[in-house]
């Protein structure tokens, strides 16, 4: 198995994002990771969060839609709660902006805010059910961007913050292509525009991430591209989709653990037809992707209870293998929802009303990448059959990621460097029954094992397992 040295496109370590929203209801999500009493985050899901590593966090989503920034700012006694229209129930206003961003300031995170775009034109989220308004426009959109990055905020400085946040990156847009009857695109993109100018007036230096998903690309761009950096679109899809059989559905996926293995092992594909298309359509355009948000959706008792085992975890690292080859366009993107008490689509699950957070095996998986990527990608030849590998390099050292999509065989390679000597290496590696299933009092059960590559460069990759190698050359 050859690795090709000559570096091929830059790598951005955005592709490990994650992104968090006040999910109400459904999942206890910001709300259980907020220590209420002590007016902070909860210490093990900060820990936790390290861990995983995530370069940067996305706060919005469909609560963006809704949601009207100054109600998140100033004194928390005087904040007002709202409602949250799309998950249900009440969002107590207690984490907002400056404590989103202490969030990622404490993991080591950047921050990207995704704006209120006019309720994405969605009628059902002009109004709250007491008849308040819930659109923002572009002014609004502006005023949080200088309440966030200028130096001379004086509202920010009334609150306590004499220091810029700093959010770097901001969403112009969630899903406002999603609806029976959407918005025109046209319509949209003019209205990106406002946004765009508005918001850059406060800071020219942010980046900006327009819609373009269900074929808004190319009109997104012929309207709005100068003002825009990225382009946004988001996969949420169900591997059984298009068969008879739904090996993946509820419990099924506990009757026949090589079916399930399987369909699992077949997701990437359809996720590499889904960012292939993305590309397709945007031929003639440079604008980088951002899939801001992804992940399998499954139905199950707590939604996508199959994704709590190694075997998905396993088939997540082949999207992960998908993201680098990508990675010349797509510059953005996570595999999961973040953080929360019960979907088995987040990536930190939060236990309530006590216990450790901890990681479920998308997050290991985008934890070991996150930690061993290099800067730009490589080709890798004469792979063996049931491996799936993808190669990055950063200076003198080289990283191999390595997934052996054999259920119940281990595979045996030998890693050459092309017209390099390796010189040393170490094997970084998530090792697990496929149908070990991570919950809590057991999160600790799948780790990195970490072990010397022999001098011959030969290493026997076990069966449904996921693997760093960190090859040292010159």
């Amino acid at each position: 198995m050859t690795v090709d040295p000559t570096p091929r496109h830059e790598l951005s370590p955005y592709l490990y994002m994650q992104f968090m929203e006040p999910l109400g209801t459904t999942d206890g999500s910001v709300a259980a990771g907020w220590d209420f009493g002590g007016d902070c985050w909860r210490e093990d899901l900060i820990e936790c969060t390290r861990r995983l590593g995530p370069p940067l966090v996305r706060w919005g989503g469909c609560f963006a839609s809704y949601y009207r920034w100054r109600e998140g700012v100033g004194p928390r006694d005087a904040r007002a709660p709202m409602h949250n229209m799309c998950w249900g129930g009440l969002d107590t206003s207690q984490v907002g902006a400056a404590e989103f961003v202490g969030f990622c300031d404490q993991v080591g995170a950047d921050a990207l805010m995704c704006v209120n775009f006019e309720s994405d034109f969605k009628p059902y989220w002009r109004e709250d059910p007491k008849g308040r308004s819930r659109v923002g426009d572009a002014r609004e959109a502006a005023e949080w961007v200088r309440y966030c990055n200028a130096e001379d905020s004086a509202e920010r400085s009334a609150h306590g913050f004499a220091k810029p946040l700093r959010i770097p990156v901001w969403q112009i847009g969630n899903e406002t292509s999603y609806d029976a009857d959407p918005v025109d695109v046209e319509v949209a993109a003019r209205k990106t525009v406002e946004f765009a100018k508005a918001m850059r007036a406060e800071d020219p230096t942010i980046k900006l991430i327009g819609w373009g998903d269900s074929g808004w690309a190319p009109k997104m761009l012929e309207i709005a591209g100068e003002h825009l950096d990225y382009v946004a679109f988001h996969h949420m899809f169900n591997p059984d989709s298009g068969h008879e059989d739904a090996p993946l559905r509820g419990q099924e996926y506990r009757r026949d653990p090589q079916a399930t293995w399987d369909r699992l092992m077949t997701a990437w594909e359809v996720h590499e037809a889904r960012i292939r298309g993305m590309c397709e359509e945007m031929a003639g355009y440079d604008t980088p992707l951002a899939m801001t948000e992804c992940h399998f959706a499954l139905p199950g008792r707590n939604r996508c209870e199959v994704l709590s085992s190694w075997a998905a975890g396993v088939a997540y690292a082949r999207m992960a293998n998908v993201h680098q080859r990508y990675g010349d366009r797509l510059r953005i993107a996570t595999l999961a929802d973040f953080c929360g008490t019960r979907w088995q689509v987040n990536a930190v699950m939060i236990p309530v009303p006590g216990g450790e957070s901890y990681m479920m095996p998308v997050a290991l998986v985008m934890s070991l990448y996150r930690h061993h990527t290099g800067a730009r990608a490589l080709d890798v030849k004469g792979v063996p059959e049931d491996l799936d590998v993808v190669a990055s390099r950063t200076g003198d050292m080289i990283y191999v990621h390595v997934v052996n999509t054999n259920r119940t065989r281990s595979a045996r390679a030998t890693l050459a460097v092309g017209g390099m000597d390796i010189v040393s290496g170490n094997v970084f590696e998530l090792c697990a029954d496929p149908e070990f299933e991570v919950m809590e009092g057991l999160s600790e059960d799948i780790v990195p094992v970490v072990r010397d590559l022999p001098r011959d460069a030969t290493w026997r990759f076990p069966a449904a397992s996921v693997s760093a190698v960190e090859l040292k050359v010159r």
